[in-house]
């Protein structure tokens, strides 16, 4: 093929798809607003500090494995992985429960907590492995161009679990509040609450228990740059701080992009920037989804991101942490039902300098806070320093340990600057829900229904948000591409 694209964006998504063209032999371009790759996952370095400015979670390696593989590479030609031990641990206000790297760990807490429970979490983790195969070998991997593409003999026998949500399974099979908590986590990453979300996506419950937490040793920026490299190895010519202006249509056809003040030509134009912003660069006659459509829409959460250096060590802390010491299902609706700044905020904490002496000075800790909240709140440094205090107060209560005293520095991250950096609807974290009703055909298309040689990819289209699906969503357009082409 010697026909040129042009993509937009250079995230998880934008680097996979320019991966997978490049080396089915397209002239590759990707234009990125920002002064570095990565998108959503950017990296923030400050006196010795280093910080993963988004993503954290290094969950199904597998996805990562299978990406590398496809150019005859391997995770380790470019970084090195180590499993944690334990994966996380999960505050509650009278107890903690710590999920450690291995199912027998694992039953031995749930043990711990209800006797009996490991025999039904068993259960369920084998269903969720059930789930997983077919979601990941059968489904994820189709385009979303029709329903017919969920008609399987697998998701036939699994159609019940479409209609059902997490939140009533897991309950079923489980009672004390602590395991109930536990097992809704994972759906999170999916951006949806799991009373909303089908009981199928419990395949997720498999990621974390079956399929362990991993960290890249420097970070999650360590994927991104090794994305790059791969994409630079494939010819794929890369510009940063080069916002796009514009998408150019000539006679119903993509022809280029304006960057700059400067119109760069191309045969094919793939944006992986937030869809809604992607949209907005073209003439409302060219737009698919009116501001009605985006407004009705289940957006994952907004967050407000704390990143912090300190100069001691910290204790009876692990590498992931979530504060699940408040109300969950509170926390949830001031979110999705009745969209506010949370009364008890849920938080996650994150210390990879524990595990990992590369990410912050001798001695020193480097330390990521993240409150979930709603989309489109408003956002001032008052209310940011108010929710501040409010999680260094629940952190001394639940660790013993007060570290404001310790702090060398503090950078803030809300929703003003989800949609300043990158063009953020709303604010939005992690982009759209998947909820029934925006799982699989139902999303945002891959490919443009009103401009030929368009295409979309990223968290807003098929798969959905997280990592692993942003890295198939770059397969699946780049396929479609093809084709097309």
């Amino acid at each position: 093929m010697n026909r040129n694209c042009i993509v937009i964006g250079s995230g998880f998504s934008s680097l996979s798809a320019a991966c997978y063209l490049a080396k089915a032999g397209l002239d590759v371009t990707i234009f990125e607003k920002n002064e570095s790759v990565g998108g959503r996952a950017s990296q923030f370095v400050k006196d010795g500090f280093t910080f993963d400015m988004g993503p954290s979670w290094y969950w199904m390696p597998d996805i990562f494995d299978k990406f590398f593989a496809d150019f005859n590479k391997q995770t380790s030609d470019y970084y090195l992985l180590d499993k944690l031990s334990p994966a996380y641990k999960i505050f509650f206000a009278d107890d903690t429960i710590t999920i450690g790297d291995c199912m027998d760990k694992i039953c031995e807490e749930f043990e711990r907590i209800e006797p009996g429970s490991s025999k039904a979490l068993k259960k369920f983790i084998n269903k969720a492995q059930e789930n997983y195969d077919i979601a990941i070998n059968k489904i994820v991997l189709r385009p979303g161009l029709s329903p017919l593409e969920l008609v399987t003999k697998e998701t036939i026998l699994k159609v019940d679990q479409f209609f059902k949500t997490i939140s009533s399974q897991v309950r079923k099979s489980f009672k004390n509040p602590k395991l109930v908590s536990t097992l809704e986590f994972p759906v999170l990453f999916l951006g949806a609450k799991p009373s909303n979300t089908p009981s199928f996506y419990n395949f997720m419950n498999f990621a974390d228990f079956g399929l362990g937490t991993w960290h890249p040793r420097g970070g999650m920026y360590e994927v991104i740059k090794a994305m790059k490299s791969l994409a630079l190895e494939l010819g794929v010519t890369i510009h940063t701080n080069s916002p796009i202006n514009k998408i150019i249509v000539t006679n119903g056809k993509a022809s280029g992009v304006s960057c700059n003040g400067k119109v760069h030509k191309a045969d094919i134009v793939l944006s992986g920037a937030d869809y809604q912003h992607s949209e907005s660069l073209l003439d409302e006659k060219h737009q698919q989804y009116s501001k009605s459509y985006w407004e009705k829409k289940v957006f994952a959460p907004s967050s407000l991101l704390f990143y912090i250096g300190f100069n001691t060590k910290l204790n009876n802390v692990e590498h992931h942490n979530l504060f699940f010491d408040t109300d969950f299902e509170l926390h949830a609706k001031e979110i999705y039902d009745s969209p506010k700044w949370p009364t008890k905020p849920l938080f996650y904490a994150n210390f990879p300098s524990l595990t990992d002496a590369s990410m912050a000075p001798k001695g020193c800790e480097t330390g990521f806070f993240l409150v979930p909240i709603a989309t489109a709140l408003e956002d001032t440094e008052e209310l940011r320093n108010k929710y501040f205090n409010v999680i260094m107060d629940r952190f001394l209560e639940r660790t013993g340990q007060d570290i404001r005293n310790n702090i060398i520095f503090k950078e803030t991250f809300c929703i003003n600057d989800f949609v300043e950096r990158y063009n953020s609807y709303k604010g939005n974290a992690y982009g759209m829900a998947n909820t029934l009703t925006q799982t699989a055909f139902l999303r945002p298309n891959l490919r443009s229904k009103k401009v030929t040689d368009l295409y979309f990819t990223g968290q807003l289209t098929v798969p959905g948000p997280g990592v692993p699906p942003a890295l198939i969503s770059g397969k699946l357009v780049s396929e479609l591409i093809i084709k097309d082409n």
